[in-house]
C-alpha cells in the first residue's frame, strides 16, 4: 500500500463520527484543524512565558541548586533563610504545576495534529501548516513582553 497525499473532499478525521464528505464539511474541517495548530503553538509559546515569569519570580539570592537541596541541610540554616526561600519554593512548584499541565495539553493537540495529518489529505496538511505558521506568528511577540 502506498501513502502518498491527495487532494480530496472526502476523509475520516481522528474519530469516526468525523467523516467528511462534502466541500464544506471539508473547510470546516480544515478550519478545525487550522485552529488547532494555532492553539499548539500558543500553548508552546504560553510554557515558555510562563518558564520566563517563574524564574524572574524567584529571588535572586536563591539558585536552583537551593530548590534541590536535601531536608537535612535546610534544616541546619537559621530559622529566618528557611522561612524566605519557603514561599519562592511554593510560587515555583504551582509555577511547575502549571507548566506540566501546559505540556500535557500540547502534547495531546500535538499528536490530534499529528494524527489529522496521517488522514494524507493535502488540504488538511496545509489548514496544519498555516495553522502552525499563523500561530507561531501571531503569539511569538507575545514572548518578548513577558
Amino acid at each position: 500500500m502506498q501513502m502518498t497525499f491527495y487532494f480530496s473532499d472526502t476523509v475520516v478525521l481522528l474519530f469516526d463520527f468525523w467523516n467528511v464528505h462534502s466541500p464544506a464539511g471539508m473547510v470546516l474541517s480544515v478550519l478545525v484543524i487550522l485552529l488547532l495548530s494555532v492553539l499548539y503553538e500558543a500553548l508552546k509559546m504560553g510554557k515558555a512565558v510562563l518558564l520566563q515569569r517563574a524564574l524572574l519570580a524567584l529571588p535572586r539570592s536563591l539558585s536552583q541548586e537551593g530548590l534541590s537541596e536535601p531536608q537535612e541541610e535546610e534544616d541546619s540554616r537559621d530559622s529566618r533563610d528557611s522561612r524566605d526561600s519557603s514561599p519562592a519554593q511554593g510560587r515555583w512548584f504551582w509555577f511547575h504545576v502549571a507548566q506540566t499541565l501546559f505540556h500535557v495539553l500540547q502534547v495531546v493537540l500535538g499528536y490530534m495534529v499529528m494524527l489529522a495529518v496521517m488522514s494524507y489529505n493535502g488540504w488538511i496538511f496545509l489548514g496544519a501548516i498555516a495553522g502552525s505558521t499563523l500561530g507561531y506568528f501571531m503569539v511569538y511577540p507575545l514572548l518578548g513582553r513577558g
